[in-house]
């Protein structure tokens, strides 16, 4: 005697799903919140299946659901083969897209470590498939390594204001701190207005970062436009802590550089009336790609827990199978 073909019946991947998420939870209500359906589809789902195999695959009263012995055998030789054909359908999608593949993140100094640290995490999480390496990238050379193409992102503080390369997602926000010698008259104070240093040595960054990339982190004048003493031309924290703690000055820094730098002979003032330094994803707009598209994705779901307000950029989610 032949099957005639279509005869046998057939399960499609939504009952494949539902069968499986009621085997894990023996409970409909459980499943139904998982599988974000109605109970009913759920028990319908389910009647239908039963109908078509002619047995019942769970027994359910008012107290608890289990699975038959039938249903045992069934579940335990559903789970992997769905399994497999989801992870199928997920490398092959991540194959078309691009994601597959390298994505060089620069960053700055042991601050700039952290947070691209946090990016590498959530891309582990939400983008397994891109392989995601680490390259320190020296604040005297900001966006060279960017635009010579030796890294395909850059994790940096704001602002950053150029017509070739595209801000991504604000990851952080960090408060600004006065650096100042331990026998400083404000050493010992809570906060401080930079208007109160206005007769104070500062340093300039001796880099090829952008002139008001510059002003905003180590300004040379004060918002009411007070005119600071110029001292040394610096590369470094390290420079610029060690003059500090030398006596030779005063630095406006990011709250991290206090946090990663800190140094015994140097104490960090809370600055109340300069804005906060933001930290953002960035990349070449000409180079943008399914991986960074990718990693931008993974700095706006940090955004949603660090800085809330910012807008998301996504890489497109393929639909559950």
């Amino acid at each position: 005697m032949s099957i005639r073909e279509g005869a046998v019946p057939v399960l499609d991947l939504r009952e494949v799903r539902t069968l499986l998420t009621l085997g894990e939870e023996l409970h409909f209500g459980q499943a139904a919140k998982r599988l974000r359906v109605s109970q009913s589809r759920v028990s319908q789902t389910l009647r239908d299946v039963e109908q078509r195999i002619g047995g019942q695959l769970f027994e359910r009263t008012s107290r608890q659901v289990r699975l038959t012995k039938l249903g045992v055998g069934l579940v335990d030789r559903l789970k992997p083969l769905y399994q497999e054909m989801t992870a199928a359908y997920s490398e092959t999608v991540a194959q078309a897209c691009g994601v597959d593949g390298q994505l060089r993140l620069g960053f700055t100094g042991a601050a700039g470590g952290s947070y691209a640290a946090g990016l590498i995490r959530a891309g582990q999480a939400y983008a397994p498939e891109c392989d995601i390496t680490l390259h320190e990238v020296a604040c005297s050379d900001l966006l060279g390594p960017l635009r010579r193409g030796e890294v395909d992102a850059l994790v940096v503080r704001l602002p950053i204001e150029e017509p070739d390369i595209t801000v991504g997602p604000v990851i952080g926000l960090e408060s600004r701190m006065l650096a100042v010698a331990l026998d400083h008259p404000v050493a010992g104070r809570q906060s401080i207005s930079i208007e109160e240093i206005a007769r104070e040595t500062v340093f300039a960054l001796a880099n090829t970062a952008p002139d008001y990339w510059r002003d905003f982190h180590l300004p040379l004048a004060t918002p009411a436009g007070h005119v600071l003493r110029r001292g040394q031309e610096v590369q470094t924290c390290q420079e610029i802590l060690s003059l500090v703690a030398a006596g030779k000055g005063v630095a406006p820094l990011a709250e991290s550089v206090a946090r990663y730098y800190a140094q015994p002979d140097v104490a960090f003032v809370a600055i109340h009336d300069l804005p906060p330094a933001p930290v953002a994803l960035i990349w070449r707009t000409a180079e943008e790609n399914a991986r960074i598209r990718a990693i931008a994705d993974c700095a706006a779901r940090l955004a949603d827990a660090t800085v809330p307000g910012q807008v998301r950029r996504r890489v497109p989610v393929p639909a559950p199978v």
